[in-house]
């Protein structure tokens, strides 16, 4: 394998190096331990040595905060836009390998039980994977990737949460009654993971945005379908017509999902690296909001920045990293705060509330946030409230009904400074003041605790 194609254990040898990886040598089990154990340890890149009743080591949290990302696609964090962005401008086409590492071992007789597919809370349906992407090839659009909880049923077969109206929904009912070649993949190195989660337009291959991040090869399952030739694992089948069950499961909220009627995959096939390694996620845990709000942030970007200057975007963790987002925007005009909060829901319509404000305030610290909101917003001039619109399943406040699009409130606040009609405001009575640094050196000071 050619060394400039990253993989998740190239990966986990930076964080070795870096001295952020834990290795757990006890033995733990799928059914609920390792997940405990996982959110025992903040979710801290972890590998679990050994798993009972399965030969395959698991990796977690690889992507828990932001500067592994960053890490892996070599920027400084707070250029993690900036460089999504690029990829999202100029996506390239991914080198087609004959084999690859992922077909190194085929297994004689497929077997879903011997992967460690985990069992989170009592509550859920039964052992699913959470780290894994669905590829597909669309007779109409092309190729698509993307991320789907998948439940085990039994040695060959999953069922897969597929979120309606969107490309795995709707290519799937476009072969209908057909069933749907796929492969999954599971074991992915950050920057693909990162490319299966952001759901760009229709046509576009999220393996060439990856490629666009870092090196991408791909090779061709027997079904056809293309998957990245780094992946630890591969599961080729076919998505059928036949539904069941999925559910409950706790979503990205960390509040419990209902259960709905999905469609079954059928696994014909598995393959694998020599040695590989399982990778799982914990669910309404920091690496699936890392991953699920992360690649929102440049079409929200791509969206305000059609009618202002936006300079930022933070979706917060607190709005479980999907139902809200700061907005940081250099402001030109009276109503730049308005506009930006209204093309915020455009560029990312699961967004519930959205927060506006000014280059001077840092969208990543929520006191400032909430500064700003105390000083610079009120609530007859610079509220905007859209009822009854459409909105996110995750969301459980949310009116919802089977096979309908959620729907809920939306509201943008403008926490902008405020002008003097169309003129810029005089800001020394909007701008926080500090003191001038001091050099504690030069004094002897003792006792106390820095205050805390």
């Amino acid at each position: 394998m050619n060394e400039s194609s990253p993989s998740l254990r190239t990966f986990l040898d930076l964080l070795a190096r870096r001295d952020e990886l834990t290795r757990v040598t006890d033995a733990v089990a799928a059914d609920l331990e390792a997940a405990a154990l996982l959110a025992a340890l903040g979710e801290r890149p972890t590998l679990l040595e050994h798993v009972r009743g399965s030969d395959y080591r698991v990796a977690a949290g690889i992507v828990s905060r932001r500067r592994y990302l960053a890490w892996a696609l070599g920027v400084k964090p707070e250029r993690l836009l900036q460089r999504l962005v690029e990829a999202l401008a100029s996506p390239g086409p991914p080198p087609l390998w004959d084999g690859g590492p992922c077909r190194e071992v085929v297994k004689p007789t497929v077997d879903l039980r011997r992967l460690p597919f985990f069992t989170h809370w009592q509550t859920d349906a039964g052992p699913y994977a959470t780290a894994a992407v669905l590829f597909l090839d669309d007779p109409e659009t092309g190729p698509n990737a993307s991320f789907h909880r998948l439940l085990r049923l039994d040695e060959r077969h999953l069922v897969a949460r597929l979120v309606e109206n969107r490309g795995a929904y709707n290519s799937w009912h476009r072969v209908a009654p057909a069933p749907l070649p796929v492969a999954i993949a599971i074991g992915l190195p950050p920057h693909i993971l990162l490319a299966a989660s952001m759901g760009p337009p229709p046509g576009v291959d999220e393996m060439t945005i990856a490629q666009a991040l870092a090196p991408t090869p791909l090779v061709r399952c027997e079904n056809g379908i293309q998957v990245p030739a780094v992946a630890e694992f591969i599961l080729e089948g076919r998505l059928t017509q036949q539904l069941t069950a999925e559910g409950p499961f706790v979503d990205l909220t960390g509040t419990l999902d209902i259960v709905r009627q999905q469609p079954i995959i059928e696994i014909d096939r598995i393959t694998h690296r020599q040695a590989p390694i399982y990778q799982a996620l914990l669910p309404g845990g920091l690496e699936h909001k890392v991953l699920m709000g992360l690649p929102k942030e440049p079409t929200i970007c791509a969206a305000v920045g059609e009618v202002a200057d936006c300079r930022n975007v933070y979706i917060t963790p607190g709005g479980a990293s999907w139902l809200h987002a700061v907005v940081q925007i250099h402001k030109t005009e009276a109503d730049a705060g308005r506009r930006a909060g209204e093309a915020a829901f455009r560029g990312h319509p699961s967004l519930k509330h959205v927060v506006v404000v000014d280059t001077d305030i840092d969208i990543f610290n929520p006191e400032a946030v909430e500064w700003a909101i105390a000083t610079r917003f009120q609530a007859d001039r610079d509220l905007q409230v859209w009822p009854d619109q459409p909105s996110s399943s995750l969301d459980p406040s949310a009116c919802q009904l089977p096979g309908r699009k959620a729907r809920a409130a939306k509201v943008a606040v403008d926490a902008t400074v405020p002008w003097e009609g169309n003129q810029p405001p005089a800001m020394q009575p909007f701008r926080q003041l500090a003191f001038p640094s001091v050099d504690l050196t030069a004094y002897h000071i003792e006792g106390g605790k820095n205050g805390n």
